[in-house]
């Protein structure tokens, strides 16, 4: 019971502070981005040429929607009220990809444009999913860093697996291209 106790006052000590104000701004950031990238996924699917590009876009909405639950979690966890604020890097990010479907859709390097996309989204996510983790520990939370820390694994693996497809589809196709 005592352990419990110090976890206990080990959190409510780190909820007043401005590490704390933080991490939770952060983690409404990567809640809106996840969102908006739900959205965005589907399309991208949906524009891909290879069948293999776009099922790895299909899992990836899986695990998107699984990080929006954990992000969700982690606030429960510490009591705090989720905040609205919206993604303005993730909204970016899908405007530009959207461009690049408009301008590539007919061309044999869509899927290398889509890749490039993805891998921006993917290089944010590890970006922020990274610094959100080193903050949990920091401040002592171990199951929200647990949480974060899993998210974080699956968006490396995102990244790792499109670069495969590059490496053995995309690129190949788009270099072979007239």
């Amino acid at each position: 019971m005592e352990g419990f106790n110090d976890m206990k006052t080990t959190q409510k000590k780190s909820v007043d502070n401005g590490l704390h104000k933080l991490f939770l701004d952060e983690l409404a950031d990567l809640l809106n981005a996840e969102r908006q990238l739900t959205k965005a996924l589907p399309k991208m699917a949906a524009a891909a040429n290879s069948e293999e590009l776009s099922e790895a876009f299909t899992s990836h909405l899986g695990e998107t929607e699984g990080h929006i639950s954990r992000i969700k979690q982690v606030f429960a966890s510490l009591g705090a009220e989720v905040p609205s604020k919206t993604c303005r890097a993730m909204k970016g990010l899908i405007e530009e990809t959207d461009e690049l479907m408009k301008d590539e859709s007919d061309s044999a390097a869509l899927d290398a444009a889509l890749i490039i996309a993805a891998q921006k989204v993917e290089h944010y996510e590890i970006a922020s999913y990274g610094t959100v983790c080193a903050w949990a520990e920091q401040m002592g939370h171990t199951y929200e860093l647990d949480l974060l820390t899993e998210t974080l694994e699956e968006e490396k693996a995102a990244d790792d697996k499109l670069t495969d497809i590059a490496e053995t589809i995309a690129n190949k196709e788009a270099e072979a291209s007239s």
